[in-house]
C-alpha cells in the first residue's frame, strides 16, 4: 500500500463501514450510533475497518481512499416515513437525493469527489434511514430509529456476505 498526497492508496479487498452524523442532534447521529452498536456486537476480519466518522468531513479522506469497498451509514432527509431504510449506490444517491441539508453531507460529498480526483475512489454503498426529527438537541435516537438498528445491521451483513465477509458475534468469540 502506497501513499499519494497523504492519502493511502486503496486496497481493493479492504472494506470500510463509515457511520456519519452528529451525536448531539438525536436522530442525526444514527450512523455513529450504528457503528458503535456494530463494534460492540461483532468482530470483523482485519480487512474491515469500522469508522465513527461523526462530522469529520474532509478528515475522512484517508479512510475513504484506503479501502476498495465503502459502506456509508447516515440519515437521509427525504419525504418518506420516519424509519424508512434505503440502500443506494453512489450513482443512485446522486440522482435521488435532494441537495445537502447538513454540514456533514456537504463535506462528505467533497470527500468522495476528492477521492475520485486522486483516482482512489472506492465502490460506495449508502445505507440510509429517514429520521423522525432533525436538529433537536438529544444524545439519544428516537425509539423508531433505535428499533431500526437491527434491520440496518442485517442489510449491512448481507452486503458484507456478498463480499465474502462473515463477522462473528462477540458472544461466540468470548
Amino acid at each position: 500500500m502506497g501513499s499519494f498526497w497523504g492519502a493511502t492508496v486503496a486496497q481493493t479487498d479492504s472494506i470500510c463501514v463509515l457511520g456519519l452524523g452528529n451525536l448531539l442532534l438525536g436522530d442525526e447521529g444514527f450512523g455513529v450510533h450504528f457503528v458503535q452498536h456494530l463494534s460492540q456486537r461483532r468482530l470483523f476480519p482485519e480487512a474491515v475497518q469500522i469508522v465513527d466518522g461523526g462530522t469529520l468531513g474532509l478528515r475522512l479522506l484517508e479512510s475513504v481512499c484506503s479501502c476498495g469497498h465503502l459502506f456509508v451509514v447516515d440519515v437521509i432527509k427525504i419525504d418518506d416515513e420516519p424509519g424508512a431504510v434505503y440502500r443506494f449506490s453512489r450513482e443512485e444517491m446522486a440522482k435521488r437525493v435532494p441537495p445537502p441539508t447538513s454540514a456533514h453531507e456537504v463535506e462528505f460529498a467533497d470527500v468522495l469527489s476528492m477521492a475520485e480526483l486522486l483516482g482512489q475512489a472506492p465502490e460506495v454503498v449508502f445505507l440510509c434511514i429517514v429520521p423522525c426529527q432533525c436538529g433537536a438537541m438529544s444524545l439519544e435516537l428516537s425509539p423508531e430509529l433505535a428499533r431500526r438498528i437491527p434491520q440496518v445491521e442485517q442489510l449491512l451483513l448481507g452486503e458484507l456476505a456478498a463480499l465474502g465477509v462473515q463477522p462473528v458475534p462477540r458472544s461466540e468469540h468470548a
